[in-house]
């Protein structure tokens, strides 16, 4: 009897969670390096289009307001949330622009830029890393499928190794709240 489209589902979300097992290595690293930049005094940026957009937001936000633990708010900056930089950017110079300008912005030596993309290939996405590289900023791929061209562009890049948009963004914000329960033990925060 043929699977039905939920049992697909469900089996593919399963083998792609198994898969992150072998991420740990860099997942944990990741977490090392956020918990550094925040404890200097730096900022996590984060952008990302669509769902990783959402993606990016719902980080900022574990990390501004708190992911378990009561806490004193972490610098979180989802690039993603501004609709008059966001619209203004597009409109006076193009969309692949709306975050490059933020980063330039808005960034500093000691940040951390976390791109999200599911395909590694988001031109917006991979002009905020060229700009974030100018800077001095640590520059962090969360990507999917092969890497695309961010994988290459980031200094540090966590690829959930899939093709199906649904399941990377299901492990991108499972990676997302990893990094927050890690930064918080890293930083030893919180009651």
């Amino acid at each position: 009897m043929p699977q039905s489209a939920y049992e697909l589902a469900l089996a593919e979300h399963f083998s792609t969670f198994h898969a992150l097992a072998a991420l740990q290595p860099q997942v944990e690293q990741v977490a090392g390096v956020l918990a550094d930049a925040l404890r200097s005094g730096g900022k996590v940026m984060l952008c990302g289009n669509g769902g990783s957009a959402s993606d990016s937001q719902h980080i900022a936000a574990e990390l501004t307001g708190r992911f378990v633990k009561d806490r004193a708010p972490l610098a979180g900056l989802a690039l993603t949330t501004d609709t008059s930089a966001l619209t203004s950017i597009g409109n006076d110079y193009d969309f692949g622009a709306v975050f490059e300008r933020q980063v330039r912005g808005l960034g500093r030596a000691g940040d951390c830029l976390i791109g999200l993309s599911t395909s590694g290939n988001s031109e917006n996405v991979i002009r905020a890393v060229e700009a974030a590289h100018a800077l001095g900023i640590t520059t962090i791929g969360l990507l999917g499928r092969d890497g695309g061209r961010l994988a290459a562009l980031c200094r540090h890049a966590v690829v959930v190794p899939s093709n199906t948009t649904a399941r990377i963004q299901e492990a991108h914000i499972f990676v997302g709240h990893l990094w927050c329960q890690l930064i918080e033990q890293r930083l030893g925060v919180g009651q």
